[in-house]
């Protein structure tokens, strides 16, 4: 796989080859169509190796195919940059990131519109397999004329001329690398496919005549079971993807009653397998079925409980649901850690254990009762860490000043130090004390809650926002003779957590730090694969030696708060870094100064 390592990609990052000597210069269109590739290229780049990763991981088919279609737009490009035509630029947006929402290859984005056959499903197939650099040449220039001639409007077009020579070199040598690796592999041979012969045996003669619910990232995997199940006897089979007509319909044929249309779906429509991507793995009601089969994993854990959650559902009739995993080979388990990677998440959350279900056989029993049932804040540790403070305090600002206009001018025209004291509402022990809002010397946003005894109540930051909440008419107590005393050490506080860890990581649950640890074990996991970039390395230097960008910890905690998975968060970082939008680099944006913003005393109520 080190052939993949070594690969340019350069259709995925066009930026990195552009030339200063255009002539004429770009048009307006042509300079915003610039502007977008210098924006998606370093995601996309990485993105494009775990593809062909990750599809190799799900069927070989799948993976001969990608790499047959990218060689083919390689030469696409090649042919239009040696007769001087303009390059078809296709889809570079953040959804192909994201396999639940874009279960197609990008290399068949455009809607492999250069293949030259279809069969009745809409799926396409090349009459023969291309392999020789005339053969990909005379197929690419048949595609381009297709592309200009009847799809141009999938595409936008830009001049070669914007162009340096060395594209051109690095689309050859792409191609050539993979052609190399098309030649050595060979044709596919399904009768030798030992993956698709055991979800046979699942389907055929652990559970004759049970539904099965069968998942995989890809359509062209979704495709490629579907034909060759039905080739192999396995009846009432369909396959749904993203670019099915109805999937919703499909999944009324597949259980019916737990959609409440058993008397529309006649019993010869219903179906007993459905292979589906990640389509529905959200959204539908699938439990007449207790069986689900991962035929490949997901990056996300997330994407693997939601896909039992389609069954494991209110509804489920069955006393044992059923999950069956195909784990990745060796050889490539090593390069991509996909089933560490899991395993490692699902033991990160081992206090949720409570049920009996496990994904591993050899593994202990694993962790499922609120990730079953979607609750994604499980994931990240305390529920209440992962807050993103700033849109939820802002939320609260709108909502105020909506109710109130005057309060915005009020607010505003407020000194720093403000203060006010209000009756406690939370338990006794924990009504005493001062809450205190504080804007550090890296310039974030800090909230403490301190008892009147100096120590620190929570560090939960939406906990204490939660504490000062009150009504419009609550009435303003007069403050304790300790309040201004925990107000300073509230700050001291504040300012010694965000300097005791690499000198600006701040309290272990908040982004900083987290993002840190993450990544930081990320690296060392990744040592020596293809994920071990300098790219990778810088940005953990940086977040450990620089503070974070206010905007940056918004991001990350919404990003954190979502499950984000660690090949993910280390592309979002890498991204950021080169944007200039991660760290606040000293001797270059220096930050200010701390600030004491406001404090809110909590007096106990007498009883």
């Amino acid at each position: 796989m080190s052939a993949i390592n070594g690969l340019e990609l350069p259709r995925y990052g066009l930026a990195n080859y552009l030339t200063s000597l255009a002539d004429p210069p770009p048009s307006p269109n042509e300079g915003q169509i610039l502007q977008d590739l210098s924006r998606a290229g370093r995601r996309l780049m990485g993105f494009c190796r775990t593809n062909l990763l990750k599809r190799l991981e799900s069927s070989g088919h799948s993976f001969l195919l990608s790499v047959e279609r990218h060689v083919l737009r390689n030469f696409i490009f090649i042919h239009a940059i040696e007769n001087g035509l303009d390059l078809p630029v296709g889809t570079t947006d953040a959804g192909l990131l994201d396999p639940q929402s874009f279960d197609a290859d990008p290399d068949g984005a455009a809607g492999d519109i250069f293949e030259e056959e279809e069969d009745g499903r809409g799926e396409v197939h090349t009459q023969h397999v291309l392999r020789t650099e005339e053969d990909f040449r005379r197929h690419a220039a048949q595609v381009y004329d297709a592309y200009r001639e009847r799809y141009s409007r999938r595409f936008r077009w830009l001049s070669p001329r914007h162009f340096d020579e060395t594209l051109r070199q690095a689309l050859v040598t792409d191609a050539r690398t993979l052609r190399g690796m098309l030649e050595e592999f060979g044709e596919w041979i399904p009768s030798q496919d030992a993956k698709l012969a055991a979800l046979q045996k699942i389907l055929v003669d652990k559970h004759p005549g049970e539904k099965v619910l069968v998942f995989t990232q890809f359509a062209d995997t979704v495709q490629y079971l579907e034909r060759r199940l039905m080739g192999r006897g396995v009846e009432r089979l369909s396959g749904v993807t993203g670019d099915s007509a109805d999937p919703t319909r499909l999944a009324w044929r597949f259980s019916p009653k737990s959609n409440d249309k058993g008397g529309q779906i006649a019993p010869e429509e219903e179906l007993r397998v459905l292979v589906a991507t990640d389509v529905l793995s959200e959204g539908q009601n699938l439990q007449d079925c207790a069986i689900v089969v991962n035929y490949d994993l997901p990056w996300a854990i997330i994407r693997l409980i939601q896909r039992a959650g389609r069954v494991d559902r209110i509804g489920q009739s069955a006393p044992n649901i059923l999950c069956y995993s195909f784990l990745p080979a060796e050889g490539i388990e090593r390069l991509i850690r996909l089933r560490a990677r899991v395993r490692q998440r699902l033991e990160e959350n081992a206090e949720v254990v409570g049920t009996d279900e496990a994904f591993f056989e050899d593994e202990d029993t694993l962790a499922v009762v609120d990730l079953y049932n979607e609750q994604t804040g499980v994931l990240d540790g305390d529920d209440d860490s992962e807050v993103d403070l700033a849109s939820y305090a802002y939320q609260i600002w709108r909502n105020a000043t909506t109710a109130d206009p005057s309060l915005e001018k009020k607010v505003e025209q407020m000194p720093d130090v403000v203060h006010s004291s209000k009756a406690g509402s939370h338990t006794p022990a924990r009504q005493d004390g001062v809450l205190v809002y504080m804007r550090t010397t890296q310039d974030n946003d800090a909230l403490a809650w301190m008892d009147r005894e100096g120590g620190s109540v929570t560090e939960s930051q939406f906990e204490i926002l939660r504490a000062a909440e009150c009504k419009p008419n609550t009435p303003a107590l007069p403050r304790h003779e300790t309040h201004h005393d925990l107000v300073r050490k509230a700050a001291e506080r504040i300012a010694k957590e965000e300097n005791q860890v690499g000198g600006q990581l701040g309290r272990p649950s908040g982004a900083h730090f987290r993002t840190y640890e993450r990544l930081k074990n990320h690296a060392e996991r990744v040592e020596g694969t293809l994920f071990d970039t300098e790219q990778l390395r810088r940005a953990v230097g940086e977040i450990y030696r620089y503070p974070l960008r206010q905007s940056a910890v918004d991001t990350l905690n919404r990003q954190l708060r979502s499950g984000i998975s660690d090949d993910d968060l280390a592309n979002l970082v890498i991204e950021m870094r080169g944007d200039g939008r991660l760290c606040i680099i000293h001797g270059e944006d220096e930050p200010d100064e701390p600030r004491i913003i406001c404090s809110m005393g909590l007096i106990r109520r007498q009883t």
